[in-house]
């Protein structure tokens, strides 16, 4: 015990030079839609149920992922098929993807069958004209769209995942008896009106402005919004602006983002023509301007000055639904290419039958099982109640977004020519997911987001180490568990401090034990680097970057890891395939991990990081390629 607390107080030294102050001033929410977790950052004893927070602490937190949630009643899936049915025979039948694309807009019949299916209103409460759906019934049927039909799937979201989510999240009782029946029945659509052209990743610089009449009754909005979708047919907006706000305490006015629900009808609000766009086509996307507009002071949503929290809640609790989409879109994709591999002949074999095909569907399989087994794990656990997924769902959202576009690619690899051509429909589908990497949060944002919204979370546990270093004696049982660790770590040992075997079928106990080790390495990785950097960490993007990489692959091990032993154990027909899958995942991420790792530490990595900032910044220089023409020109 005492060799173990001399240790800390060796190897931490740190510690005690109150070096670890920056975890308060670290902030990413604007970068990423996203609020930082109750209790980051302040050295209060924050302890999270989060499987993502407490990652960064070499910890695993089993609440939400062990074992599989499984949250809805008989009656709720009852309720659900009943409602898969008529859905997937409207995208079939009636619906064209392939029209819509090519009118650039959803077809009147289409949005008038949408309605009648109550598709504009799936999470709005019964007694307000909706379906009032659970988080996992909503992600099934959105999968359903993601499958036939990107660019409906964009209008639906824009209007219910983000148009009027703040009316449902934040909405007072009479805000939402008077716009959700109208919204819910698809009477009026809405929108949502965040970004500018000076203000993308970073919400925060916004420039719209509103400020209050002389007689306190209405706000005044000007100013404009772009790549707004749904802009061009919305009704209803849920627009930020910066506003006015008088500090109580202080009696200071300064400006702060403020939430208003604003109606065309209010007049002053005018659209531009429809953006010309890579795909999602058939989604309306269009600047939307304010002039003078008269927002009674009853439709501040959410409170004066809230609106960045807002704001952040609503795209938070929207990005689960855009990997339960894109699921449906990668099976759609590999139904294509198992369609075509196993038809099309070529040197006398199908061509399913070659290696290199076949290495193609399995990856194609494994991604999407995965990104399936992320989006349920994280609705069931927002139904369960859980408050604090911000983590999950932006790794979600990052995974999501590129095993789609590969999928995408891959299936048109596989046919070949006709992939490439208009009428298979899987080249539309290449063009509509490439948004999904961009929009909602950039996927290089969120993954600077997922490191240091973690990196904050483990840091506060180092502050408490460090007040507890000013008074050892009245801390000795922290310090000694603390110095125990370092020291196992030290020396190559495994901390003891994370085992899945409790969880994991026996089946795939050697991939439970790959990430167990994962999951240790990834805290110590963490640690490390926090000492090493400290504040500067923030601007350490190169290693950033293969933090958050790491940790969506140790996600994406747990997940299939729940999923498969879930199936072992209820010995479901696809159980073995599943743990086959769960096996290849685990131990290529493994080892994917170990190198993300290894580079975020290692000194000759960091060299090769400055000389591509250097190259970098040499071509940024030149305006282009700075290297001299090789034939001399």
């Amino acid at each position: 015990m005492l060799r173990g607390l001399q240790l800390l107080l060796k190897v931490g030294r740190p510690l005690g030079n109150n070096k670890l102050g920056f975890i308060s001033q670290i902030d990413v929410r604007c970068m990423a839609g996203s609020t930082s977790p109750k209790g980051t950052g302040t050295g209060e004893k924050p302890e999270s149920k989060s499987f993502g927070l407490s990652l960064f602490r070499g910890q695993i937190s089993a609440d939400q992922v062990f074992p599989f949630p499984e949250v809805l009643t008989s009656e709720q899936k009852q309720t659900l098929q009943e409602l898969v049915d008529p859905c997937a025979k409207f995208f079939e039948e009636q619906n064209d993807a392939l029209k819509n694309d090519s009118l650039e807009k959803v077809e009147d019949s289409s949005m008038q069958g949408l309605r009648e299916m109550g598709a504009f209103g799936l999470q709005v409460p019964q007694e307000l004209g909706g379906l009032g759906l659970t988080n996992t019934q909503y992600a099934r049927l959105v999968e359903i769209v993601g499958a036939h039909d990107l660019g409906v799937g964009i209008t639906l979201g824009a209007h219910q995942s983000i148009g009027f989510k703040g009316i449902l999240l934040f909405g007072n009782k009479e805000q939402k008896e008077k716009y959700l029946p109208d919204l819910a029945a698809g009477n009026k659509i809405a929108a949502f009106c965040l970004t500018e052209p000076s203000s993308g990743s970073d919400a925060s610089s916004i420039r719209t402005r509103a400020v209050p009449s002389d007689d306190g009754k209405y706000y005044i909005l000007n100013g404009s919004k772009i790549w707004i979708s749904n802009g061009g047919l919305a009704d209803v907006f849920t627009v930020f602006a910066q506003c006015p706000v008088k500090d109580d305490k202080t009696g200071e006015v300064k400006d702060k983002v403020t939430a208003f629900i604003v109606e065309r009808g209010f007049g002053g609000v005018t659209n531009g023509p429809p953006e010309k766009k890579m795909g999602i086509k058939a989604s309306n996307t269009a600047e939307v301007y304010y002039e003078d507009v008269k927002i009674p002071a009853e439709n501040v949503l959410g409170g004066l000055g809230n609106g960045f929290k807002v704001a952040m809640n609503i795209l938070n609790n929207g990005r689960f639904g855009m990997a339960a989409a894109l699921s449906g879109t990668m099976k759609y994709c590999i139904k294509k290419a198992v369609d075509h591999a196993s038809n099309r002949t070529q040197f006398g074999k199908k061509i399913e039958s070659f290696g290199a095909i076949q290495e193609k569907i399995a990856r194609m399989t494994i991604l999407q099982y995965v990104t399936e087994s992320m989006a349920y794990m994280i609705s069931a656990n927002m139904d369960q109640g859980s408050t604090e997924f911000q983590i999950e769902a932006a790794i979600s959202k990052i995974f999501a977004s590129e095993s789609a576009w590969y999928c995408a690619d891959e299936a048109i690899q596989i046919l070949g020519g006709m992939g490439y051509m208009k009428e298979t429909g899987v080249e539309r589908v290449l063009r509509d997911i490439r948004i999904f990497r961009i929009f909602e949060g950039t996927n290089d944002i969120l993954r600077l987001f997922i490191a240091l919204t973690g990196i904050q979370y483990a840091g506060s546990q180092l502050k408490e180490l460090q007040k507890a270093l000013s008074n050892p004696a009245a801390n000795l049982g922290l310090l000694v568990g603390a110095g125990a660790k370092r020291a196992k770590r030290l020396v190559g040992m495994s901390t003891g401090n994370v085992s899945l075997s409790p969880y994991v079928h026996s089946d795939l106990a050697s991939a439970g034990d790959k990430t167990a080790k994962a999951i240790d390495s990834f805290g110590q990785t963490v640690e490390d680097l926090l000492m090493k950097y400290n504040k500067r960490i923030i601007d350490e993007q190169f290693i950033l970057k293969r933090l958050a990489d790491a940790a969506i692959d140790i996600y994406g091990m747990v997940a299939v890891l729940s999923r498969a032993s879930l199936s072992l154990n209820n010995k479901y027909i696809s159980a073995t395939h599943e743990a086959t899958i769960c096996n290849v995942w685990c131990s290529e991420a493994a080892d994917r991990i170990k190198t993300n790792l290894t580079q975020a530490t290692d000194p000759n990595a960091k060299k090769i990081f400055d000389s591509l900032a250097i190259i970098s910044k040499e071509a940024v220089g030149a305006g282009g390629v700075f290297h001299r023409h090789v034939l001399g020109f």
